[in-house]
């Protein structure tokens, strides 16, 4: 069997290790449009601070068993009843593959917001190995000593970290009533303490619309009189899938234009599967499919096409948002619903927040650990939770924790049953996020969650 997969990212190098796995007979063969496989592009915030300052570093993996990767490819077109996709080389020439079995691997690409002066030199979208490079030839080559993020989300905020820690002024302007969107705005507001302490300048509820070239660098203006001249311009407002390959031959598109794919990742079309940030997700929460772009989604999504496949019978097991970001010395998670997307799936949802030490207060170096836990109120079923803490507080063990008992659908009540670990510089005999269950309970008034 020749299995084909375009799109050497997450979920197309996942697929092709996982069906290398399975049958060892299989011919795979993967074609990507650049020649950086399975590179972590979320260490790319990493790479330009100076934290990872070798960039090969940034591969996942150097070696991919059982897998013919064609490096500088670009898929044009395939065609579904004759099995093939036509392919172009860097240098121009055409060829088709055929392949028995597709996987639609394509990824996503950045949103390009109608600001004008986009294009100008110094002005950077950051998704991609090459958009690094380009920016990290224009740090170090330029020295810059100020720049403007427009976006407040994962990337912006890691890259006014990044940035910061180069001795860049940073300016963010952010579309919404708080950075970091994936979390309620009180908790925003919060990591906004945290970048201001560092010397991060933050604007909410801007649309930036224009950049100029002056004298004096390029000069940002948007709504509520925003205004900054900076050095260089990020630009990092999220991304759309890269679906159009897909769509032009007739996969159905769904949530934001994003592939259909069943709970095998199968498309509509036979033997074509898709899977990755070009693809809609299956919440197991919400119970239907939505579009989380997650590299953790990818990777599973990946493994989940390639067995069925090769015939192994498996269902995406679905995701629920998990998410973690470390700005400075803030982490902040999150997992599950927030209070109005509970509401709007039909739930009851209530939310309690409450501050507890990340380990016993007596041992030095005791932190406070903010949590933020969404619940329904009639069932006293688990539905989400927000935390933020400090970098050395173990935040993404107790979101995990979170995670885990989503995943398999726990009572608020039942997280005390958990067999925890306890000592007292890590955590305290109920561990913060049981106290925060109790808590939950307790504010919810909530008696029924053992029923």
């Amino acid at each position: 069997m020749h299995f084909l997969i375009i799109g050497g990212s997450d979920a197309g190098i996942a697929a092709g290790l996982r069906a290398h796995e399975l049958d060892p007979s299989c011919e795979i063969t993967l074609v990507l449009s650049d020649e950086y496989p399975n590179y972590s592009i979320c260490g790319l915030p990493f790479f330009l601070s100076g934290e990872t300052p070798d960039w090969h570093s940034l591969a996942h993996r150097t070696e991919f068993p059982g897998i013919q990767l064609m490096p500088n490819h670009t898929a044009e077109s395939i065609d579904p009843i004759g099995k093939f996709v036509a392919v172009r080389n860097g240098n121009g020439a055409q060829l088709e593959l055929r392949y028995d079995k597709l996987l639609i691997a394509t990824g996503a690409r950045p949103v390009q917001p109608n600001i004008e002066g986009f294009h100008l030199p110094g002005v950077f979208p950051l998704h991609t190995m090459e958009d690094s490079f380009a920016v990290h030839r224009f740090l170090e080559e330029r020295q810059p000593k100020s720049a403007v993020i427009v976006g407040a989300g994962y990337i912006g905020l890691e890259m006014a970290d990044a940035l910061t820690r180069r001795g860049v002024h940073v300016t963010v302007a952010s579309r919404t009533e708080a950075v970091l969107a994936t979390v309620d705005p009180g908790y925003g507001k919060r990591v906004e303490v945290e970048l201001e302490k560092h010397g991060v300048e933050v604007w909410n509820q801007v649309q930036a619309s224009s950049i100029r070239a002056t004298r004096d660098g390029l000069a940002v203006s948007g709504t509520k009189e925003f205004s900054r001249t900076a050095d260089l311009v990020l630009v990092a407002v999220g991304v759309r899938p890269n679906s159009e390959l897909g769509a032009a031959a007739g996969v159905t598109q769904g949530a934001k234009g994003a592939l259909c794919v069943n709970r095998k990742m199968e498309t509509t079309l036979p033997d074509v599967y898709a899977a990755g940030d070009c693809v809609e997700t299956w919440h197991r929460l919400l119970n239907r499919n939505t579009y989380m772009p997650l590299g953790t989604t990818a990777h599973k999504q990946g493994r989940t096409a390639a067995e069925n496949a090769i015939g192994v019978h498996r269902e995406f097991a679905g995701s629920l948002g998990t998410q973690v970001v470390k700005l400075f010395d803030l982490i902040a998670a999150r997992t599950g619903l927030r209070e109005q997307e509970a509401a709007s799936a039909g739930f009851c949802p209530f939310t309690a927040e409450t501050t507890v030490w990340d380990h016993k207060a007596y041992y030095p170096g005791a932190r406070e650990l903010h949590l933020r836990i969404t619940g329904d109120r009639h069932t006293g079923k688990l539905l989400g939770a927000q935390l933020l803490g400090h970098r050395n507080s173990e935040v993404s063990k107790r979101v995990d924790i979170f995670a885990t008992a989503l995943f398999h659908g726990m009572k608020m009540e039942e997280l005390n049953d958990l067999d925890l670990s306890y000592t007292p510089p890590l955590s305290s005999p109920w561990d913060p996020v049981q106290m925060g269950a109790q808590f939950w309970t307790k504010a919810a008034g909530n008696r029924s969650s053992r029923l």
